[in-house]
């Protein structure tokens, strides 16, 4: 899942200083499972940010309105007429859905609400901890489900550092080492002769370094 996180309400007052009549939308995926950007958030900062623009005897107009997925046309299109009834938009999306809206609404600003933070997994009650990269290479096969590249703080292919403990990692003592995690799981599952292969540096060309990414399947095309 996308983890984000909401910006400040002084961050988003300032954002959307320009506006009087500004439409609040959020998306009912990723972001609603993080609490960051679902319809409940949508209610509880449209309502802040009234009060501080009524505290700073400049009043807001502020419709709200949550969709499935800010990310795909077949939602977006619906918001049509609330955009055009709006100045401007401000997105409780991931970076995806805040791009979305603006390539399809040319003619109005949209404003990102959230900080996207990484793809992760909910790991306790209101905690949610990252997973992976989207290095567009996935070795998971290799370190028995464990991303090194995610998880050891130096991106460590082969092994742990000098610096790390059986339990903590070197940069963070609050933080597993990444190998004794993989070495654990490879062992519970009988295949600690994994570790003896060595693993050749990591191709990134399918990462991000080389720009935005695409990926077409032609056998889903009509």
């Amino acid at each position: 899942m996308i983890v984000a996180s909401p910006k400040p309400v002084t961050e988003l007052k300032e954002i959307v200083a320009a506006h009087d009549k500004i439409l609040f939308v959020g998306c009912g995926t990723c972001v609603t499972v993080c609490l960051a950007g679902g319809e409940r958030e949508v209610g509880i900062y449209s309502y802040a940010m009234r009060m501080a623009r009524r505290l700073a005897g400049r009043p807001i107009d502020i419709e709200q309105v949550t969709i499935e997925r800010q990310c795909e046309n077949e939602f977006i299109k619906d918001l049509a007429p609330a955009v055009e009834r709006n100045q401007a938009v401000l997105s409780f999306a991931c970076g995806a859905g805040v791009q979305a809206l603006a390539e399809r609404f040319l003619n109005r600003p949209v404003y990102a609400a959230l900080n996207t933070q990484f793809l992760g997994i909910l790991e306790d009650q209101a905690v949610w901890t990252e997973k992976c990269l989207g290095c567009g290479d996935c070795m998971l096969a290799q370190f028995g489900g464990i991303c090194p590249v995610t998880r050891c703080a130096k991106r460590l292919l082969n092994g742990p550092c000098g610096g790390s403990t059986e339990e903590c990692c070197e940069i963070d003592k609050d933080r597993p080492c990444a190998w004794q995690v993989i070495y654990k799981r490879l062992k519970g599952i009988g295949q600690l002769d994994r570790l003896e292969q060595i693993v050749p540096p990591k191709d990134w060309r399918p990462a991000w370094h080389g720009g935005a990414r695409k990926i077409i399947r032609q056998e889903h095309r009509v």
